[in-house]
Parts: C-alpha cells; sequence; structure tokens
C-alpha cells in the first residue's frame, strides 16, 4: 500500500488524541487575560502583477504599524516587543526594523522575525500572547509580512546539498515536496473531487465579491500609499485601498476548463488553488488590566493557540489535527464556534478539513478565503484576525477560530473570543 493511502486508513483526526468536551463558549473575565486591542491589514495585491509589485515590504509594514498604533492610541514606548512572520525574503529582520523606525516606534522597543511557514503571521501572535501571559512584558504587536513579488515561492535546492540521510529517509524526503503535489496527495488519499475544489473556489470569490462590494473589509484595512511603474518604467504615485484578486462571476464551467498545474491528470489547478500575493498584517495585544488602565480598546480576548504535527506528504490536514487542540485549550466546541477563518491554501486540503470537523459552510471563511483574496505567506495569519473580527462584530458572534495547514506538514489554529 503506498504512503498516502497508508496515511488516509489510518491517521484521522479521532487518533490524535483530542478529544473536545462541548462547554459553555461563555468564558470567564481575568485581569490576566491576553486581549486584542486592534487588528488591521493592507490590501492584498497580485504578486508581480499588482499594485504592490513595486513596493517593497517595508511599505507594507509600516502601513499596518502606524495603523495600529494611530486605531488603538498606545504609546508606542509601551510595547514591549514586536514579533514579525515572514517566509521568503533574506534579511527580513532589517527590513522590519527599518518598517519599526519609520512607523515612529523607538528603537528601544526590540523586535524579531519568526518563520513558521504559512502560519508565521499566527505564530508571531502566538508568541507575544505567550510572552505576556509569562509577564515579560504587558504589551506588544504580533504581525506578519510577505512581498512574493520580490522573491520566487520556491527557491531552488541545490540536491547536491542533500544529505544522505535525508534521501534514504522517506518523511525527510517528503519534506521538499512541491505544495502543490501535497494538495493533490490530499484530494487522493481523502477522494476531494476536482468538481468539489473548484466548487469551493467559486464559492471563495463570490463571497469575497460580496463582502468587498458590501464594505465589509473598510475596517480591516488601512490604506497604502506607493509607487507602481508601468511598463516603460514611468512611475505613478497611487494609494491602494481594495484587494485585487477577487473574481466577479467565477463560474464551475471556466475553472473547469483550467489544466491541473502541478500533476498530469491531477486535481490542483491554479483555479482552485490560494494566490500568491504581497501584504501585511499587524495585531495589538496586552493584559486585559494593562489595557484598561492605558485606556485602550478591548476587541477580543485570545483564548488559546495550538499546533499539531502532521506527515509532510499531507501538510494540507494540519487544521483538522490543529483545530481540535486548539478548541480544548480553550473549554469549547465546534458547536460553539461562530466563523471559521481556515486558510484555503488549496481547495482540497481546505474542504477535506472542513468536512472531517464539521464545519457549516455558513460559518467557513464567510467573506471569502485566500483562492479569492490571496495568500501573502507570512501575513497570512494576521491577516485572518483582522478580517475575523470585524465579522464576529457584524454578526453578533462570539467565538471565531483561525487555522492554516504548514509546509513540511503542520497545522496551526487559534481561538479568539469578542468581547
Amino acid at each position: 500500500m503506498h504512503r498516502v493511502e497508508r496515511i488516509a486508513a489510518h491517521l484521522t483526526p479521532t487518533h490524535a488524541g483530542v478529544s473536545v468536551n462541548p462547554t459553555s463558549a461563555s468564558l470567564p473575565r481575568r485581569p490576566d487575560d491576553v486581549v486584542i486591542c486592534c487588528a488591521v491589514r493592507t490590501p492584498i495585491c497580485k504578486a508581480k502583477r499588482g499594485a504592490f509589485k513595486d513596493t517593497a515590504p517595508d511599505v507594507l509594514l509600516t502601513a499596518v504599524l502606524k495603523g495600529v498604533v494611530e486605531r488603538s492610541g498606545v504609546d508606542p514606548a509601551a510595547l514591549g516587543d514586536l514579533v514579525i512572520g515572514n517566509v521568503l525574503l533574506q534579511q527580513a529582520p532589517i527590513y522590519m526594523r527599518q518598517a519599526q523606525a519609520v512607523a515612529g516606534i523607538p528603537y528601544s522597543v526590540p523586535l524579531h522575525g519568526i518563520n513558521r511557514q504559512c502560519s508565521s503571521g499566527l505564530q508571531a501572535v502566538g508568541t507575544v500572547a505567550n510572552a505576556i501571559k509569562a509577564g515579560e512584558y504587558a504589551c506588544g504587536i504580533a504581525g506578519g509580512v510577505e512581498s512574493m513579488s520580490c522573491v520566487d515561492m520556491m527557491s531552488s535546492i541545490d540536491p547536491a546539498k542533500i544529505s544522505p540521510a535525508v534521501l534514504a529517509n522517506e518523511a525527510a524526503r517528503n519534506c521538499l515536496l512541491p505544495m502543490g503535489i501535497t494538495s493533490e496527495n490530499v484530494a487522493a488519499a481523502y477522494g476531494v473531487t476536482r468538481q468539489q475544489q473548484d466548487q469551493m473556489a467559486v464559492d471563495s470569490h463570490a463571497k469575497a465579491v460580496h463582502a468587498q462590494r458590501q464594505g465589509l473589509y473598510a475596517h480591516e484595512i488601512v490604506p497604502v500609499h506607493t509607487t507602481v511603474k508601468d511598463k516603460e518604467g514611468k512611475e505613478q504615485q497611487v494609494t491602494v485601498t481594495k484587494d485585487e484578486g477577487m473574481r466577479e462571476g467565477l463560474s464551475l464551467e471556466a475553472l473547469g476548463k483550467l489544466k491541473p498545474a502541478f500533476k498530469k491528470g491531477g486535481t490542483t489547478t491554479a483555479g482552485n488553488s490560494s494566490q500568491v500575493s504581497d501584504g501585511a498584517a499587524a495585531v495589538l495585544l496586552a493584559r486585559r488590566d494593562f489595557a484598561e488602565k492605558a485606556g485602550l480598546p478591548i476587541v477580543a480576548i485570545f483564548r488559546s493557540f495550538q499546533v499539531a504535527g502532521v506527515p509532510p506528504e499531507v501538510m494540507g490536514i494540519g487544521p483538522a489535527y490543529a483545530i481540535p487542540m486548539a478548541l480544548k485549550a480553550a473549554g469549547v466546541s465546534i458547536s460553539d464556534v461562530d466563523v471559521f477563518e481556515v486558510n484555503e491554501a488549496f481547495a482540497s486540503q481546505a474542504k477535506y478539513c472542513a468536512d472531517v470537523l464539521g464545519i457549516p459552510a455558513a460559518k467557513l471563511n464567510p467573506k471569502g478565503g485566500a483562492i479569492a483574496l490571496g495568500h501573502p505567506l507570512g501575513a497570512t495569519g494576521a491577516r485572518q484576525i483582522a478580517t475575523l473580527l470585524p465579522e464576529l462584530k457584524r454578526t453578533n458572534g462570539t467565538l471565531g477560530v483561525v487555522s492554516m495547514c504548514i509546509g513540511t506538514g503542520m497545522g496551526a489554529a487559534a481561538v479568539i473570543e469578542k468581547c
């Protein structure tokens, strides 16, 4: 039996050692709660051809750092740390420190970059939350930035530099699999059809188009002032305020004409995969008692954060394991959650995770997901929080979940409670 088939036969979320005990979603308030005071994001633009194709990553990060400080009213000098996620950029912490300076946050505030691949933005939030819980500081900014216009998605790995130990170990070799092949593996192992994947893509675009028309992104987005070059190299000053990725009127028929992108005879296409994108997001977190004393807005409570490991060749199933772990840590159940922001890295894996967990379609990515909006890798986890919070407020919901799969075989999830 092929390894992927063995995984499908023997590995399911119920084997992860997790059982969620349903409880009331009404949780106690404590002075040492880690609260979210503000969360913002830039528009998400198409990498290499969108409005941010000529924009340096520090410009994107500066916009969200300024946005968080200005909207929350936090004293920048009171920040204990800045933790920023990024996946692809070499010397990313230099860009981050430059953005900090331009945003007016004093050099006395430390900063570090963090990379847990597609969950880097959420990992940054979890890292700041844990530091606050540990008493290292009372207030910090987490976030993420990715300029996929600046670098290629997949940097080449010299086969001559792969160690014999890796070549001899199947799990280690599978860490090198292209992400599109892992999507094909999930689809094959769990029976996710091409039509199901294309339908998720159609739904994602339709929800995102509706949300943009209704102004549902307006509160979460901060405008970015930047420069765009035309084909002749002429520069034009622009202010970017809207996402670029969603396509109005996208149909199953149109998607059905696309050829498989990663495997002959496969089901994963450019149309049912996330878009490569540029963007940034930032989240201000604090202890509740500090936030109250400082007069900061208290929008939500960061209830839990968990990361799960899964086989690298089916990395997309990660949310199916991480979400139950995060729910258990928060003391709530699937049915308590009002909104699930589950990253659509690929429709195959997002569809599988939603189905195996029993997430109602109406609660899943109600404003669209990464297939329509785009997936700026290091920023996505923080972006999802910025998208989640206004939706909980608009719909009078209480609990939200943010989750994503992670390359090399992981999933991350957080539970957030609206105040």
